[in-house]
């Protein structure tokens, strides 16, 4: 921790003056003339980006006002509110949150239900309960639901939309139902008005055909390249709607004097509180969805400018966004991914951005109405259905069939059409939750021994998912491989559970201690005990008398005390601080959010970094003499311990706990040493020690299992020390009331490891609930997950 007073969970720490030392600038104190110069060209970069968004928006909210048979007031109240709102409130900075294509079927319906007026305190409701999801902080909580349900909800709503659009760029009505506007598109086909289904055809071939000449090369490539296609076909539609004098319906913005608000809807409570889950579940995953998104674009930019997204924190700014556009007589918002991939694309770098855009917007709606009452129905109507078509994506139902979901995806798509959005989705959960059902208990287990007799290894091939329920019949095969054979194991599922691989590798050590060979490979023939390629580590380098530990100069430091250490942090500034220092800027301004609280020994031979493959900001480490906690309460001069303890589990809410002890530990070595007991040895060592006398009465106990090695006997009574007292504190840890509420709450999970510092080898012991009597240590091999 760099700060006395403890901060929380991402809040940056606060500046720190810095002074030169000599000397007085002559800029205005705080602010170099650098950071000057950088604050007006994020500024300037803010404010290109919220100019093309706005562009983007403007004709967008409008048609999806229209779309949804909202008044078109409505769009424009949305969009503002989404941009001036969430950008302030909200967690991901680069997100644009305003009025969206995919909300666009649930308006309609509520419209259709409730009018207008009750469909705005339907939207305020649902912001009031996503305010409260965001409180609960399980915002990533709805990122598991499968990618090929959201993609079917988001297909399924397009295909709705498109429907509906295409009686509108014909010069009529659509229906509400997306069935009725199918079948009775061929009659609408009969009645078409050319006027509207010219300018409606204008618009979507200039909408397909502007990015391919803003790709061009030379000036003129560049310089369309900055105006949006769906400003382009609106306009250029508008235009040629007024020069050929057609007589079309086009947009009606009545005075802001007679603007309807929101008003409680009649009759029961039950429907209107179904559609305020409705709207709330799929506002709230488009939003979260749209975040992440962000996050990725933002992050292959890789200037390391933009802070990762606060989930929970931009849940909560939604919710409060739905609450005023509510009120305010404005469409239900959510994040969308077209103008938020627009923002970051057009060089964002800050939410000052989504801002402005929605400055502008609001701008437009009191500056530019005599403007855009010019633009006809049909150009709108073309603009939405073509962002409808391109719901339905290619290489998202491609990805879905490559995972063998696509029944899922087509599932989840027909009942949005043919039922409604939330029972669409409902219909999607139960075919995945029965697909994995299905994998899960149909496992194919067969034993190929054609090759036995030449030479060949005996091959046994598992396909599908490798479970607890497919063990006895993996159980059976194994059995009946002879004696002394050799075998290869081909999983050709993609998952594992823990029964199956204990099952598996106990399995194989029993085989190849008969004298057989065993090997365990994947589909593709590699073997599972090999790590992969993209996680090798470098290889530790001894730094002891290195000479990137030297002084300056080249010379020896014949003081190595200090001349080493300063040595090596000389090395640290000129080789690795380089390297770090923008993954270092970034934490700074984060905060930490460790996942793992390590507590382990002093000794100096246990290289906490080098044992884990952790970097800065990945474990909050806590280090004492013999890796003890003491049992609260015990003495007051040890809540040092205590108190790292509550920091760790209730601020930074770590995920895991681990207690790792080691080889030849000096402590325990007193320990044992002493005639009387830890207790009796003299000074602030003595007393410290008293904390591992329950360890040295855990190891004589008749009653409790005594800790072992699972690959090997243990080496001697220091060794079974050693371990009886990882065990031993790990029981001392449940003790504290933070850690037993997180445990029993199933937010902690509890972990023992003993690292043999002559042997380079990690043992660990997996710690169930507060079980910590399960004494055995399994050695971490290369390839095997722990955990």
């Amino acid at each position: 921790m760099s700060a006395c007073t403890p901060l929380r969970d991402g809040e940056p720490e606060p500046d720190r003056p810095r002074g030169t030392g000599r000397g007085r600038s002559s800029e205005k104190p705080g602010r170099p003339a650098g950071q000057r110069r950088g604050a007006r060209g994020r500024w300037a970069a803010d404010l290109a980006a919220s100019l093309t968004v706005f562009l983007i928006a403007l004709p967008l909210s409008l048609g999806i006002a229209l779309a949804a048979g909202a008044p078109l007031q409505a769009g424009l109240v949305a969009g503002a509110v989404g941009g001036l709102v969430c950008a302030w409130l909200g967690g991901a900075p680069l997100q644009i949150t305003g009025p969206a294509a995919g909300l666009t079927v649930i308006t309609a319906e509520l419209i259709q239900t409730y009018g207008w007026r009750a469909t705005c305190a339907i939207t305020v409701a649902a912001g009031v309960a996503q305010i409260g999801l965001g409180c609960l902080r399980i915002a990533r909580s709805a990122l598991a639901v499968s990618p090929a349900i959201v993609h079917g909800m988001l297909a399924g709503i397009g295909v709705t939309i498109a429907l509906a659009q295409l009686h509108v760029m014909l010069g009529g009505e659509p229906d509400s139902s997306p069935l009725t506007n199918a079948l009775e598109l061929p009659e609408r086909l009969v009645a078409v008005q050319p006027a509207a289904l010219s300018i409606s055809l204008l618009t979507v071939f200039v909408l397909l055909a502007w990015p391919r000449l803003t790709r061009r090369g030379g000036p003129g490539g560049r310089l369309a390249g900055k105006v949006p296609a769906a400003l382009v076909a609106v306009g250029l539609a508008t235009a040629a709607s007024v020069l050929g004098d057609m007589r079309l319906p086009r947009v009606e913005l009545p005075s802001w004097s007679a603007h309807a608000l929101p008003a409680l809807p009649d009759g029961p409570l039950l429907g209107p509180a179904t559609a305020v889950l409705t709207l709330t579940l799929v506002a709230s995953v488009q939003a979260l969805l749209s975040a992440v998104a962000a996050d990725k674009l933002a992050a292959q930019r890789n200037d390391g400018r933009v802070p990762r997204s606060d989930l929970d924190k931009e849940l909560r700014a939604h919710g409060a966004t739905n609450i005023v556009s509510g009120l305010a007589g404005g469409l239900p918002v959510t994040g969308v991914a077209v103008r938020t991939s627009a923002n970051i694309a057009a060089g964002a770098v800050s939410r000052n951005s989504a801002l402005l855009q929605g400055l502008w917007v609001l701008v437009a709606a009191g500056l530019l109405v005599p403007l855009l009452e010019w633009i006809p129905l049909a150009a709108l109507g073309a603009l939405v259905m073509v962002v409808g078509v391109r719901m339905v994506n290619l290489t998202h139902i491609r990805a879905v069939s490559r995972h063998r979901e696509a029944l899922v995806f087509g599932a989840t798509l027909a009942g949005v059409v043919l039922i409604g959005v939330l029972e669409g989705v409902g219909i999607g959960i139960g075919v995945a939750v029965a697909v994995a059902l299905h994998r899960l208990a149909h496992t194919r287990i067969q034993a190929d021994d054609d090759g036995a007799g030449s030479g060949e290894p005996l091959r046994i091939v598992v396909r599908g998912q490798l479970t607890f329920l497919a063990v006895p019949r993996l159980s059976r095969a194994l059995a009946r491989v002879p004696e002394g054979a050799d075998v290869v194991v081909e999983l050709r599922g993609t998952f594992m559970d823990h029964a199956a691989y204990e099952a598996l590798e106990d399995w194989s050590a029993t085989h190849r201690a008969s004298g057989g060979g065993v090997e365990v490979v994947n589909g593709a023939g590699r073997q599972l005990a090999e790590p992969s390629a993209a996680h090798t580590c470098t290889p530790w380098m001894p730094w002891r008398n290195h000479q990137c530990t030297r002084p300056e100069g080249g010379e020896p430091a014949h003081t190595p005390r200090r001349g080493q250490l300063l040595g090596g942090v000389g090395n640290f500034q000129r080789a690795t601080a380089p390297l770090v220092r923008e993954e270092l800027a970034r934490l700074a301004e984060e905060g930490q959010r460790p996942s793992h609280l390590f507590l382990t020994c002093a000794d100096s031979r246990l290289v906490t970094s080098m044992i884990t493959s952790s970097g800065p900001g990945d474990l909050f480490t806590v280090r004492n003499v013999g890796n003890l906690v003491p049992l609260p309460g015990q003495d007051a001069g040890d809540d040092s311990v205590a108190a790292a303890i509550e920091y760790a589990v209730d601020v930074l809410e770590v995920e895991s706990v681990t207690v790792c002890g080691h080889s030849g530990c000096g402590a325990m070595q007193a320990v044992r040493g002493s005639a009387g007991g830890p207790g009796d040895a003299a000074g602030s060592l003595g007393r410290w020690l008293r904390h591992a006398r329950p360890s040295l009465r855990r190891l004589g106990a008749p009653d409790r299992p005594v800790p072992r090695l699972a690959d090997r006997e243990t080496a001697d009574e220091l060794e079974a020390l050693c371990l009886a007292n990882v065990v031993q504190q790990l029981e001392h840890l449940t003790a504290h009331a933070c850690v037993a509420r997180r445990v029993g709450a199933g937010k902690l999970e509890l972990h023992g490891m003993y690292f043999h510092v002559g042997e380079a080898q990690a043992y660990v012991l997996d710690v169930e609930g507060t079980d910590v009597d399960r004494a055995v240590f399994r050695a971490v091999r290369p390839g095997r997950a722990v955990g």
